[in-house]
């Protein structure tokens, strides 16, 4: 994995970073120690290999560092998360995807 630096943008609730020029980002909303991720954005055009994977893993690893539960509202994150297990201990109890 390609470490990729994040930005907590609490201000307008949203993970970002900046690759090739543009801005990422995935839109998030917090309750009681639970984040809910509900919107990636990846600018267009972007060719970075992985790119998209290596920002999720980031979002998720700050997440688990805070020692909060994720909640993905988004397909895209939802899906990533299906793909990869390992994150599974993140989901609150009783939230299964």
């Amino acid at each position: 994995m390609n470490e990729v630096e994040i930005k907590d943008n609490s201000f307008l609730r949203q993970f970002e970073t900046k690759v090739e020029g543009k801005l990422a980002k995935i839109e998030y909303s917090s309750q009681e120690r639970k984040v809910f991720l509900t919107k990636l954005v990846i600018p267009e055009g972007i060719t970075t290999e992985g790119f998209k994977e290596d920002f999720i893993k980031s979002v998720l690893h700050h997440i688990q560092e805070q020692n909060q539960r994720v909640v993905p509202t988004s397909p895209q994150i939802a899906g990533f998360l299906r793909k990869n297990r390992q994150y599974k201990e993140m989901l609150p109890v009783g939230i299964r995807i």
